[in-house]
């Protein structure tokens, strides 16, 4: 073995292995429990981000563990086209070339976006190799290609013969800049500082009445059918049904009443604009009034007065706020904030307009998809989200499937030229029109919302398009688990849900693991613009792949957001190294490996120290079954760090140091008990650590690593005479030692004396039968037992559990300078205190430094406070 780790090489070395060896491909085995995930498909929008890696480390972990129990696993990559994103994409790489899609036309730009399917897709795929993902890679899948192709068309045909998917005339989002509709979903709201215009609108027949409305929106004015109230606002009552005059058109319109008016909102009293406002829109519908189109998919002024006409939005709200003043209609204007809709692709602002669009009836499946959580048939992890799963299903409105772009699944809907004829559902262009036999028909030009073709995924992969081929779709089929964020819960987790209920009538996964947002060390989302993104692959590079799924799977809590940093993949890689070293130690010591039988069931253990690590091993093994058939990977982590680096490293293997040093006839006997629970706690983390467990494994001869199953160990050992009691004494004496040497400032390299004061004969026995592990570890040279301690001038003492131990400090150090010494650095630590709380009281400091800066000192107050804590304490000791 190398000195030092070489993760690089490792690394390259058995991601290679597996894919060549196509260590993971998945066969149709009846004797074995099919256990099987899909993977989210990264949209084509360029390479995976630290969100990815999380993703898909925790997918790979759960996939590696089914595997060590036996389970028949598949995991079956893929990309997604991602509709908008990627045409946005291309688009803006064509623009820096001073061109666009018209430019090109629409068969070359596509062919432009086919081209940068390819090079992303290889990339995405090449990052996943490197991670260590056990896809299978003969069952990549691209949902533009053809079997997904196929399940898109034969879903939308069947949605569209049952008179689930429909045509039809409604409000929707639309995105200028995308150029299309968008569904309710796809929008993220956003906080905007506007103006609140408070307008008279004055009453018919009455010359100087009028009803104050607040708005922010005057340029839509023209758009106007009603002036809504509160039936509860006592205000108003009396002007109920009174007709008003729009200003500017002078046009008529009735007062009405609304329950769905916020009395609260302005003055209570609202402007009705059906056409480009949502709640406006539900309003009108419900008390039948006009619905008028004032702005087009251009985002220009129509049907208004001629000086409006062809007018952009901002250039029409300007005007009219101008003409509206001119004429002395304003009572007052306030700054106002409030959420606006805004592309989730683009992040350009939603206008709400009438479009003809195809729609989605998702009443009836939503329902299914309620009652399948309800009764538990799928499982959410954590708990806490069945809730607002439930409540947006609740609340969903017919979905807008229809998407004004050129890149995606055409919808497969046929027109006749003779438009008195229905359009046509088919896989092909029909030889025929069925109505009137017409031959020419043409192809609806949109093209269906990405998530449409991503809602089929879990049984589209699985050649569902093609019913001669469903084999695997019957094994595979429902898949175990689906591991995602909870950003795309709604848009994406239950439309699979519905779909699969609809067209499979089964679940599409048993269980959904759901987990954050990966931030930055302060909280803050990665973000390019901000400067705070970290690359996986650079990560990768620069620590090693297993320390960055050990750093994230170390942080992973269900369900809430990881911050991380630096520091954390440090820590990570030091730990993949003390595992390097820990083995290098053993193997280093080992005259010969082929006696060992390492999956065997006993132990023959020699002293209560083997049998304490050995219990250890076992109650490690039981909780990280518990923690990863509950997903819980963080807790696997956590606990696997804990045994190993503490309870094996610095304790056992130290112990063992001293026991083959003084019974250097046992060795072999030692050894062996350090490789088997090196390679038992190997395998157990082998999930999270891959790189790193195959090579040990490969070393110490154990071929056979990953299909033993650790997890159903049940050790036997020769001895059951453990004394937890009497361990934890031994530690906690070599503890307090160590720390109190630390604190006192005596060097390693001297050799110290300690004196047990009042002692029991149980306790003194026990001492004096392990005093080598004392001796040895903390450099002690002297243990003496004695009974009531007079002179204890120049002496330092610990309490290990009932034991006192005192330590004649005097002839080590020289107690007065080391006093001094102390008393300067406290000094020093009082300068530093004052002037972080100086800063931390300055008014102006808190409010112009940035959050940072202001964290970075409340962190350096806090350790010196802490230091200045630890000295003073030790200035007590001496």
């Amino acid at each position: 073995m190398k000195k030092v780790y070489d993760h690089n090489q490792i690394d390259e070395k058995w991601y290679k292995f597996w894919v060549n060896n196509k260590t993971y491909k998945a066969k149709i085995d009846k004797k074995k429990k099919a256990f099987s995930i899909v993977i989210p498909p990264p949209n084509i929008t360029g390479s995976l981000h630290m969100g990815h890696a999380l993703n898909v480390t925790l997918q790979d972990v759960i996939l590696r563990f089914k595997r060590i129990q036996g389970y028949n696993t598949l995991w079956i990559p893929g990309v997604d086209h991602g509709g908008i994103a990627t045409q946005n994409i291309v688009e803006k790489n064509l623009k820096r070339n001073g061109q666009t899609k018209l430019d090109l036309g629409y068969d070359n730009f596509l062919e432009k976006i086919w081209l940068w399917k390819s090079e992303t897709s290889y990339k995405i795929t090449n990052q996943l190799k490197k991670m260590g993902c056990c896809l299978d890679w003969d069952r990549e899948t691209f949902t533009m290609d053809e079997k997904c192709s196929k399940a898109v068309k034969k879903a939308f045909i069947k949605l569209f013969n049952n008179g689930l998917i429909y045509k039809g005339k409604k409000l929707i989002n639309w995105c200028f800049k995308c150029g299309t509709a968008l569904s309710d979903i796809e929008l993220e709201y956003k906080k905007e500082i506007t103006k609140l215009w408070y307008i008279k609108y004055f009453l018919q027949d009455m010359k100087n009445d009028y009803i104050t409305i607040a708005t922010t929106r005057p340029e839509t004015i023209f758009g106007d059918t009603a002036i809504a109230v509160s039936p509860n606002d006592n205000r108003y009552k009396k002007l109920i049904n009174k007709i008003v005059i729009v200003p500017i058109i002078n046009k008529k319109i009735k007062i009405i009443a609304d329950y769905k008016v916020d009395k609260t909102f302005g003055t209570g009293a609202i402007k009705v604009t059906p056409g480009h406002d949502v709640l406006d829109n539900e309003i009108a519908l419900k008390n039948n009034l006009d619905i008028l189109e004032i702005i087009n998919n251009d985002g220009k002024m129509i049907n208004v007065p001629i000086p409006y006409t062809n007018l952009y939005i901002h250039e029409a709200k300007e005007k009219i706020i101008k003409d509206l003043n001119d004429k002395n209609y304003f009572i007052k204007i306030e700054d106002y904030e409030h959420s606006i809709g805004t592309c989730y692709r683009c992040s350009s602002k939603i206008e709400s307009l009438i479009s003809e669009q195809w729609f989605l009836n998702v009443s009836s499946m939503s329902k299914k998809a309620i009652t399948i959580v309800n009764n538990k048939k799928i499982s959410f992890y954590p708990k806490s989200w069945i809730k607002p799963y439930i409540l947006w299903l609740k609340n969903l409105k017919d979905w807008c499937i229809s998407r004004q772009i050129w890149w995606g699944h055409k919808i497969p809907i046929y027109y006749c030229i003779n438009k008195t004829c229905p359009p046509v559902a088919s896989f092909e262009t029909p030889i025929q029109c069925p109505k009137c036999g017409g031959k020419i028909l043409k192809q609806e030009t949109d093209v269906l919302d990405t998530w449409f073709s991503s809602a089929l995924w879990p049984f589209s992969v699985f050649n569902w398009g093609n019913n001669n081929n469903d084999k695997d779709l019957k094994y595979f089929y429902p898949t175990s688990v689906l591991v995602t964020g909870y950003e795309i819960l709604y848009l994406w987790v239950a439309r699979m849900i519905q779909f699969s209920l609809l067209f499979m009538n089964n679940i599409p996964f048993k269980d959904i693991i759901i987990h954050g947002i990966v931030r930055d060390k302060y909280g803050k989302k990665m973000s390019k613009s901000i400067g705070n993104v970290i690359d996986p692959i650079i990560i990768m590079k620069e620590y090693g792949t297993d320390a960055l799924r050990f750093a994230l799977m170390h942080s992973a809590v269900q369900g809430r957001d990881i911050r991380i940093s630096n520091e954390m993949f440090i820590s990570s890689r030091n730990f993949i190294n003390k595992i390097w070293n820990a083995t290098r130690f053993i193997m280093l010591n080992l005259s010969n490996t082929n006696f060992i039988n390492v999956n065997s069931n006993y132990i023959k253990c020699y002293d209560i120290f083997d049998e304490w690590i050995i219990t250890e091993l076992q109650n490690l093994t039981n909780r990280t079954k518990k923690a990863y058939e509950n997903y819980n990977i963080d807790i696997v982590a956590k606990e696997v760090y804990d045994f190993f680096w503490t309870k094996f490293c610095n304790w056992y293997i130290e112990f063992a140091k001293i026991k083959i040093f003084t019974f250097p006839e046992k060795k072999e006997d030692i050894m062996l008990i350090l490789v088997y629970i090196l390679n038992s706690v190997l395998k157990i983390i082998s999930p999270i650590i891959p790189f790193i467990t195959s090579e040990v494994f490969q070393i110490i001869k154990n071929s056979n690593a990953f299909t033993s199953n650790i997890f159903k160990l049940k050790l036997k050992i020769s001895n059951n005479n453990i004394t937890y009691e009497q361990i934890h004494k031994i530690q906690d004496i070599i503890t307090k030692i160590r720390m109190l040497r630390l604190e006192i400032n005596i060097a390693s390299n001297v050799s110290i004396e300690l004196i047990f004061n009042n002692i029991n004969e149980r306790d003194k026995n026990f001492i004096e039968n392990n005093k080598n592990y004392i001796k040895y570890i903390v450099n002690v040279n002297s243990i003496k037992f004695e009974k009531n301690i007079k002179n204890i001038k120049g002496m330092s003492f610990v309490i290990a559990g009932d034991c006192e131990i005192f330590l004649p400090i005097y002839k080590y150090i020289d107690i007065n300078k080391e006093k001094n010494r102390l008393n300067k650095n406290i000094r020093s630590l009082q300068k530093e205190i004052s002037l972080s709380k100086t800063k931390l009281q300055n008014s102006n400091f808190l409010r112009k430094a940035s959050k940072l800066e202001i964290n970075k000192t409340k962190e350096k107050l806090y350790a010196a406070q802490i230091k200045m804590k630890k000295i003073i304490n030790n200035l007590k000791i001496l």
